[in-house]
């Protein structure tokens, strides 16, 4: 592989690269301190989420769908009431808020892929609907989820917002770290060695089936040099993670739903089927393949991920609100087109996809310690998404994709 091809195709990691250590170096070191990492994970972790489902739309044709905001603010807001108001069990809530959420996917689904109204009109109708109905229940009011020991309300955040304590393992050991003294949670550290072990235990394992089916491979001293600097990389996070409080909660849901989709979108046939719809529907259709079913699919399977988002968002901030997920929508499409999911549908990754959402939140953290104000935010946010779309443009242009 040439630097040429190299930079193409790793485009966004390294600009995530550059973006980092520019903040690092701009914040004086504060981006790096444990508190800000593990921060940096927690509050972006409505986006990672969002950003899975949003992809699947988005590789149907480039279509995208603009209530998800609206989604999180009306399940956040019966989520709130259930516990507030009815003292409703955490688990029940759950589980009723999700299944609210996939009627709410199934029945845009239905009109976007079985009746053929413009995603773009539907999703913008649903974001005036479903902000309208969150604000109703709310009654206009700001709903807190009660954290009185032993209340549902701190069940629930206990399910969300808490962090993973193994006894007889974390508090067990202490250490001088940035300028204090802090309780190493190991437990953090050893979940990173497992992941560093099992990502170069599968790279092996893939390795050795391509080679017994005689399949072209990428020179294993690229590949591995590749795996060990993820795995440094996750070593360096986990410990940063242990010096703070350990794994928070919610990570375990945001890996849940990365490795989930990211299955769904490489390794099973009904994955390929969003990348044949957006390549070419009508070629798609005549293959034999329910173009309509992947469509509803899609746009279920968003909600769902809106709903999860709504429990999350509510969980960390502790309340909902009507502008609870105000503009969620515009950070997970970013999120997609930054990581590389081209405007004209067919490709994408759920890696990329991280990246971008990963990439997006550095800016955020970044700019919040340096005290900017949100506004800045905005004006990069919306630079850095003008530049990756005018790159993917522009590649398929000279690839003859484009139009």
């Amino acid at each position: 592989m040439n630097v040429k091809t190299f930079i193409k195709k790793y485009t966004m990691v390294i600009a995530l690269v550059v973006v980092f250590i520019f903040f690092a170096i701009w914040t004086d070191q504060k981006l790096l301190l444990a508190q800000n990492l593990s921060n940096l994970l927690i509050q972006n972790s409505y986006v990672l989420v969002l950003a899975c489902g949003m992809l699947m739309c988005i590789l149907t044709g480039g279509n995208i769908d603009l209530s998800v905001g609206s989604t999180v603010c009306l399940i956040g807001a019966v989520a709130a009431q259930m516990l507030t108001k009815h003292n409703m069990n955490p688990i029940a809530v759950i589980c009723l808020c999700l299944l609210f959420s996939v009627l709410i996917g199934m029945w845009q689904g239905f009109w976007i892929g079985y009746i053929h109204i413009p995603p773009f009109i539907c999703t913008l109708a649903g974001m005036f609907l479903f902000r309208g109905f969150g604000r109703a229940i709310l009654e206009s009011k700001t709903i807190a989820i009660t954290q009185s020991e032993g209340s549902v309300g701190k069940k629930f955040l206990d399910i969300f917002a808490s962090y993973i304590d193994v006894p007889g393992l974390d508090h067990s050991w202490t250490i001088k770290a940035e300028d204090r003294t802090v309780e190493v949670k190991l437990s953090a550290f050893i979940l990173g060695i497992v992941i560093a072990v099992a990502l170069i235990a599968i790279t092996i394992l893939n390795r050795a089936k391509k080679a017994k089916k005689g399949y072209k491979q990428e020179p294993a001293i690229s590949q591995f040099g590749k795996i060990l600097v993820i795995d440094a990389l996750v070593l360096a996070y986990t410990w940063k993670l242990a010096l703070y409080k350990g794994i928070p909660v919610m990570a375990i849901w945001v890996l849940a739903v990365v490795c989930i989709y990211a299955f769904i979108t490489s390794k099973t046939a009904f994955g390929r089927y969003f990348y044949a719809v957006g390549g070419n529907e009508k070629a798609t259709k005549l293959s034999g393949i329910n173009t309509n079913k992947v469509y509803f699919m899609a746009y279920t399977s968003m909600s769902l991920l809106a709903g999860l988002s709504g429990l999350l968002v509510a969980a960390r901030v502790g309340s909902v609100n009507g502008d609870t997920g105000n503009s969620f929508e515009m950070d997970a499409i970013g999120s997609c087109f930054i990581g590389g999911a081209s405007a004209y549908g067919g490709s994408g990754t759920v890696g990329g996809v991280m990246v971008g959402a990963i990439l997006l939140g550095v800016i955020n953290q970044g700019m919040s310690i340096k005290g900017l104000d949100n506004n800045w935010q905005y004006v990069v946010k919306g630079g850095v998404l003008l530049i990756a779309v005018i790159f993917d443009v522009v590649s398929n242009k000279k690839t003859g994709k484009a139009g």
